[in-house]
């Protein structure tokens, strides 16, 4: 199978983001309207786990549908790259690519369940890098995916489908590189900051 993802480099990068978080920053805003960034992290734990064949359920944090309702599992720190680092390689086997997958109570065929899987991966890195001041990475691969994926549900017409994904559309220049304009079409500022404290 020549069209297998290979998620290794998005969710090494997005480890070493969180790897990077400061315990004074959990509490900091996020991209991600309303949201902070253990919210953030406890999201990204749970639709780590969500989105890995044959993963074992969660264990009390949360799940990929509502992962903050439990808070920040308190190993968050050694769970982040483990998970991450199991759902790159659970993808790295042809065979998940014929079955389905179940992620917050929906049912996805293989190829659509790792595309969702790398587009959360890649565009909840960056929220974590842009709200704690850190850069991130996104290789051409990775990024040509999360553009088609976001392109498809901003399409005329099937707008319903990012209901609950993404807020509105932010325009963003043709030109721009390939990942800003996913950023765009996910509802993201490629420009965002966090409010000053000042």
């Amino acid at each position: 199978m020549d069209d297998l993802l290979d998620l290794r480099p998005a969710c090494a990068e997005t480890a070493r983001v969180a790897l990077g978080v400061r315990d004074d920053q959990l509490h900091s805003p996020t991209p991600c309207d309303g949201r902070d960034v253990t919210w953030l992290l406890a999201h990204l734990l749970g639709l780590s786990l969500a989105f890995t064949p044959g993963a074992p359920g969660p264990d009390g944090e949360g799940d990929g549908d509502a992962p903050a309702l439990a808070g920040l599992h308190p190993s968050w720190r050694q769970l982040a790259p483990a998970r991450l680092t199991a759902l790159a390689a659970a993808w790295l086997d042809p065979a998940q690519y014929g079955r389905q997958l179940e992620a917050g109570g929906v049912v996805m065929e293989g190829p659509d369940a790792v595309a969702v899987a790398l587009d959360e991966v890649v565009l909840h890195g960056w929220d974590l890098a842009r709200a704690t001041g850190q850069d991130y990475e996104v290789d051409d691969a990775s990024a040509a995916v999360v553009l088609a994926f976001t392109t498809a549900v901003a399409a005329p017409g099937d707008q319903w489908k990012r209901e609950g994904l993404f807020g509105p559309v932010v325009p963003v220049d043709d030109g721009a590189p390939p990942f800003e304009r996913a950023l765009g079409l996910a509802g993201r500022d490629p420009g965002w900051r966090p409010p000053s404290s000042s």
